[in-house]
């Protein structure tokens, strides 16, 4: 265990809402769910106006609209959040080597491998002055996001830290008082303790983290199995000395989502990794490749991160045979304590494709997975609320809402005042995507 508080870990608050907040001035300070919109649709993240309705991620629409439904439902756009993600992550690399990104609005970041001008020691008042800036930083650099930060002695500890004030919070642990500041806690503040998991130890009167240090190593194996408990007495004496292990750039097209809430559900689970599937696919196709080897990632509510991969005989950019391949290797994996994140990968690529192997068209599949894209458009024609578009004489807004032969824009940016309302037919020739190079949502 580290003896000084080195360990940071940044969280965007409500990222990918926030971000349509910025570039939409009229959402701001109102409910703004983002996700999927049809009604087998899931959410990716919820404004914390949206959360006061009890909406969350990993929600269906469906049950979101049903609490919030004076909320705007925007489709993703996923190249916005890279950017603003590319922009935060460059930064905190300027800062230390040791930058582990976690999905695109959440890293850890080693300060003990910093040699920065403003980290001369890693003492209290220093990491917490450096921490501060940062924070004010990342809000110049995104034009107005916010970020809330934990540090610690442990990349527990630092999650821990930065989910206690969201949001736009600070808050460092000193050394020596993280089991005083975790005793007191639900077991759910523990990575990996899910609702099923949370059951099982409310079922033999364990409630707090105080509660679960007082355990022995035996019970929880018993408990809940060798490897889950073992780490869960670990952590609840807040013992934990893995490395911030940066991921390296590899030769692949993947596509991955990370949830606020634990899935546990082996059905959604599975619609998801089809629905990534899709969005690789897709990115093959576009670039003129294929690849033969299939991979998931999963990452558990430990933070432990399990992959598995299967190779085909020749090289694919089929959907459903990504898709049926990437559902394979995840009933191999024990799921059941939650999932985190979920991704598929396809590598060994090549330039060249090879029939499908398996002879099948793609399977339809209604379930928009987010936060991952969501399969992109057949033509110029098809609006999806919250899509940028320009206007040859309005110029610049974004799709409110489309139906039955028209598409309304509310005309604004993030530079330009909110606007006026306009319908449009949805084959209006002056109005078009913008800018019109960027990746179909």
């Amino acid at each position: 265990m580290r003896s000084q508080a080195s360990v940071l870990h940044l969280d965007l608050d409500a990222f990918y809402a926030s971000v349509e907040q910025r570039d939409k001035p009229s959402l701001r300070g109102k409910p703004v769910v983002v996700g999927g919109v049809g009604g087998r649709g899931v959410v990716a993240t919820a404004s914390y106006e949206a959360r006061r309705y009890g909406v969350h991620s990993a929600m269906s629409t469906r049950e979101a609209r049903s609490r919030c439904p004076h909320a705007a439902f925007l489709y993703p756009r996923f190249h916005a959040y890279r950017d603003v993600s590319e922009k935060v992550m460059a930064l905190l690399r300027s800062t230390s080597p040791l930058v582990e990104p976690l999905s695109l609005d959440e890293a850890f970041v080693d300060l003990a491998a910093s040699d920065h001008p403003e980290l001369p020691d890693l003492e209290l008042e220093t990491v917490t002055a450096f921490a501060d800036r940062l924070r004010a930083q990342v809000h110049e650099l995104t034009g107005g996001l916010t970020a809330s930060v934990g540090l610690g002695t442990s990349k527990f500890i630092a999650k821990v830290a930065s989910d206690l004030e969201k949001p736009d919070g600070l808050v460092v642990v000193a050394p020596g008082t993280e089991i005083a500041l975790l005793r007191p806690m639900s077991v759910q503040i523990i990575p990996g303790v899910g609702p099923a998991t949370a059951e099982r130890l409310r079922r033999a009167g364990i409630h707090t983290v105080a509660e679960l240090e007082a355990v022995s190593l035996e019970e929880l194996i018993r408990l809940v199995g060798k490897a889950h408990g073992t780490g869960l007495h670990a952590l609840a004496r807040a013992a934990d000395d893995r490395p911030v292990v940066p991921e390296r750039e590899t030769k692949s097209v993947s596509v991955e989502g990370t949830y606020d809430t634990d899935l546990t559900d082996r059905t959604l689970m599975e619609h998801l990794l089809t629905r990534q599937a899709g969005e690789v696919a897709t990115r093959l196709r576009k670039s003129g490749l294929s690849g033969r080897t299939i991979t998931i990632k999963v990452r558990l509510g430990d933070f432990t991160t399990l992959n598995r991969s299967s190779t085909l005989a020749g090289p694919t950019d089929q959907a459903a045979t990504i898709a049926r391949l990437a559902r394979a290797l995840l009933t191999d994996l024990d799921t059941s304590y939650g999932v985190r994140l979920l991704g598929v990968g396809v590598s060994g690529l090549a330039d060249w494709i090879q029939e499908d192997l398996f002879g099948e068209e793609p399977e339809p599949d209604e379930l928009v997975a987010v936060p991952l894209p969501v399969q992109p458009a057949r033509n110029r024609h098809s609006w999806n609320p919250g899509m940028d578009v320009v206007h040859a004489e309005l110029g610049r807004g974004w799709v409110w809402g489309a139906g039955r032969g028209v598409v309304t824009v509310r005309f604004e940016t993030a530079e330009q005042p909110t606007g006026p309302v306009r319908s449009f037919a949805v084959d209006d020739p002056d109005l078009s995507r913008w800018p019109e190079e960027a990746p179909e949502e």
